[in-house]
């Protein structure tokens, strides 16, 4: 069996007396789409943010390609391979595509910061970056506020691998996005894990979205590990079963038509 892109031993996260997280074992491969799943309150935000380094975890380990990691910021999850595509995307939409990809990590000519930017080679790599998973700006000078949710996803993403992402962490990509934007998102999705060398957790809210293109699933309630399992293993019932907290949708069923009757 290969050896983890990512895993997590034991992840525990208390906040005060409330426990966010408790006691989370995961593995992530390379070349694969990983679901993560749960409703909301199952603790997937926590755990984002501490494989990103916004959280410490109070207790547990993060081991990146079998070395125990401990990240005490952002920049730290960064420097270990670990790409965070929030909600929000981190985007100036004033601001070009090339001045997005580069934000804070600028090419100068000369020595920065006296230099001048080398806009030219940054517009070169901007372009080839984004053709690379499915997006062809044909200026990559145009403000970005003038794209489309799905492109502005793609431009965050290919930031995100060009800057050493291994593990990439999607946190609902396609949501607040039209039907056609959403096939966009997962068409990149599919392209990045084409590459084989590049491990993606996706947390979403749409159990179709994650059918499409998941390997593997994960499944939270309360801050806890409910299931999972390879995707040809599971049955659809139960994957909407285990995503609704492990609720049985005929249980639910019925008490609603209880509800009804009285």
């Amino acid at each position: 069996m290969a050896e983890p892109l990512i895993r997590t031993q034991g992840l525990t996260k208390k906040f005060g007396p409330f426990t966010a997280l408790n006691g989370i074992d995961l593995e992530v491969y390379k070349g694969e789409v990983l679901a993560l799943l749960g409703d909301n309150g199952a603790g997937k935000s926590t755990l984002i943010k501490i494989l990103s380094g916004v959280h410490q975890p109070t207790a547990g380990k993060i081991f990146v390609e079998g070395a125990e990691m401990k990240f005490a910021s952002p920049r730290d999850a960064s420097n270990a391979g670990i790409g965070t595509v929030y909600q929000d995307l981190a985007i100036n939409p004033l601001m070009s595509v090339t001045r997005n990809f580069f934000m804070g990590r600028e090419l100068y000519r000369g020595v920065a910061p006296f230099g001048l930017l080398d806009m030219t080679k940054m517009d070169e790599i901007a372009h080839a970056e984004m053709v690379k998973i499915g997006i062809d700006v044909s200026d990559p000078r145009q403000a970005v506020g003038t794209m489309s949710g799905g492109q502005r996803q793609t431009l965050a993403i290919a930031r995100a691998i060009y800057f050493g992402a291994k593990v990439l962490i999607l946190d609902e990509p396609t949501s607040a996005l039209g039907q056609k934007q959403q096939m966009g998102v997962l068409k990149t999705m599919m392209r990045v894990r084409a590459r084989g060398d590049i491990a993606i957790i996706f947390i979403t809210h749409n159990e179709i979205h994650s059918q499409l293109v998941a390997d593997r699933y994960t499944f939270l309630a309360l801050g806890e590990v409910i299931g999972g399992g390879a995707k040809a293993d599971l049955e659809h019932d139960e994957i909407r079963r285990l995503m609704a907290g492990g609720s049985d949708i005929g249980d639910l069923a019925k008490e609603l038509q209880d509800i009804q009757a009285e």
